[in-house]
Parts: structure tokens; C-alpha cells; sequence
């Protein structure tokens, strides 16, 4: 799951080598905490947060693919 945002997120940015994804297990979910540069964090959001929802969607779809539960959350 991690290579695979990992994947998303570097081909939308300008410095993928400043692309820390952290991974964080609760009881029930599995946390995926995403840092960028503060140069490529609007490329990530997007406007009015479509791009990041997009990214959360793709992410949850895959998620319940391997029956589990994912949360992507942009860090700053």
C-alpha cells in the first residue's frame, strides 16, 4: 500500500526525492501520513482538494481490495 501511494505522489511532484511516507497502525486502521516539499504541497491538494481526495479515493479502493481500511493524511 505504501509503494503504492509512494508511486502516486512522486509522479505528481516537482521533488519526489523529498517524499516521506510514514506508516502509523491503530486498532483498526492503518494510517498513512504523507510529507512533501512545501514547494509541491498545492500539486498534492489541489484546488478545493480534489486532488487529494482523489489520491484518498484510490487509496481506500484498494484498501477494501485487500480488506483493510487505509486514512491518507498531508502532513505539513
Amino acid at each position: 500500500m505504501k509503494e503504492l501511494l509512494e508511486m502516486i505522489i512522486k509522479a505528481l511532484v516537482d521533488n519526489p526525492d523529498e517524499v516521506n511516507i510514514s506508516v502509523v497502525e491503530e486498532e483498526l486502521n492503518t494510517i498513512l501520513e504523507v510529507r512533501v516539499a512545501d514547494e509541491d504541497m498545492g500539486r498534492i491538494i489541489g484546488k478545493r482538494g480534489k486532488i487529494a481526495k482523489a489520491i484518498r479515493s484510490l487509496m481506500k479502493a484498494y484498501a477494501i481490495k485487500e480488506n483493510k481500511r487505509i486514512l491518507v493524511e498531508i502532513v505539513d
